[in-house]
């Protein structure tokens, strides 16, 4: 069976960490979205996503093909269900369609003429922007279950202080001496290639995947995603950096989003609570307008390739979209558009060809180089951050 991940309705909801990537291909909790659909599956995926996406994330029809909403995680008794489709039938969860089985013959999909099955068990789905940390935790659990389910950990130091050892798995690799685990409060993950360095003092849920590092003296408490070949130091707290991203300094971080490629200066801090304690509102790219997260405690959400300088402050709830250099003095607008450079005293626009020579030298740290795709990505969102820097300060 050919198995095919869609954006569905809550893409612009998950800007600014869907303008370069399908929904499939945010990380919330160890795996990627797609990489807990393909574990659960037993299948490869392909994606239907964006246009200008399209060439990096292509998708695969077949002459019969299973669509799944990417919003949705999978469960035990989702995937079974997924698994089961026959022609003509869909999966529905409190009205929202999670999966349908369609034939390359089809001229159109009418859900009217389709058995629709439904859930019955609770469902989680990535809906907002802040969803990614806000649930985190139950994501966590779920992949730590998943991951290592009738395997068995690399040994701890005995330098190591740890506390309920058996909620804590070390994959091959891993190096850490002198630091202290406390797994009572959820599992903690530690996977290939890590490496936790000395006096760093970690409260689960947590994930270290593959080639990250977590500095010496830092203090992180759970649910915390560190993603692949990130750098982590000084304060975190219920955040997920998605991957290739550096928090390297003291400073902190809390109740945050960090896409990949992102490097916070040093002492660069976020507020995560209002002084009134107030519902914190975030910036939405749907409406053009601050909208109500109902959270009490929300930080910063920031895209891909973006930075900040040295004792930059964020203030509670901002956004800041793909590829920004931010700096100045004083806080910064709670949302700043895409290619934004500066954005305290003064801010302009970031010229493409040099945010894109940053990027291939940043990048080339990691051995990795961008790709065509990437730029052809990259020069699309220039594009359409100059028209929306345009409608927004025709609104302020």
């Amino acid at each position: 069976m050919n198995y095919i991940l869609f954006d569905g309705d809550v893409r612009e909801a998950l800007l600014p960490f869907t303008f370069t990537r399908p929904v499939a291909d945010i990380r919330v909790g160890i795996l990627t979205i797609r990489e807990k659909w393909e574990k659960r599956l037993g299948y490869t995926t392909t994606t239907i996503t964006e246009e200008y996406l399209a060439q990096k994330y292509p998708m695969v029809e077949v002459e019969n093909n299973v669509m799944i909403n990417a919003a949705y995680l999978p469960t035990d008794v989702l995937v079974e269900m997924v698994l089961n489709l026959e022609p003509m039938q869909g999966i529905i969860y409190e009205d929202d369609i999670v999966a349908f089985y369609a034939q390359d013959n089809q001229e159109e999909v009418d859900f009217d003429n389709y058995e629709l099955l439904t859930c019955e068990t609770t469902l989680t789905k990535i809906a907002h922007k802040w969803d990614i940390f806000q649930k985190n935790d139950e994501a966590i659990r779920e992949d730590f279950e998943l991951i290592v389910d009738d395997r068995f950990s690399e040994p701890l130091s005995k330098t190591v202080n740890v506390i309920c050892p058996e909620q804590v798995f070390v994959e091959e690799g891993a190096k850490l001496e002198y630091v202290t685990l406390n797994a009572s409060t959820g599992p903690i993950y530690i996977g290939k290639d890590t490496e936790i360095m000395e006096g760093a003092i970690i409260r689960g849920p947590f994930a270290l995947c593959e080639g990250a590092q977590v500095k010496m003296g830092a203090k992180i408490y759970g649910a915390t995603t560190i993603g692949p070949e990130c750098r982590v130091g000084g304060e975190v707290s219920n955040s997920v950096m998605m991957g290739y991203s550096n928090k390297g300094h003291d400073g902190f971080l809390g109740n945050s989003v960090l896409g990949e490629w992102c490097n916070l200066g040093a002492d660069t801090n976020n507020s995560n609570l209002k002084n009134n304690y107030a519902p914190v509102k975030v910036w939405s790219y749907e409406t053009q307008s601050y909208e109500n997260t109902g959270l009490q405690f929300c930080g910063l959400m920031m895209g891909d390739h973006s930075k900040s300088g040295i004792n930059t402050m964020f203030n509670t709830g901002t956004v800041v979209g793909v590829a920004c250099s931010v700096f100045g003095g004083g806080f910064p607008s709670t949302y700043l558009p895409s290619f934004t450079w500066g954005g305290v005293e003064s801010n302009e626009v970031y010229n493409v060809e040099k945010a894109l020579e940053t990027m291939k030298i940043v990048m080339s740290r990691r051995h990795i180089e961008l790709t065509d795709e990437d730029e052809q990505i990259i020069r699309h969102l220039s594009e359409e951050a100059n028209l929306d820097r345009f409608e927004h300060n025709l609104k302020r």
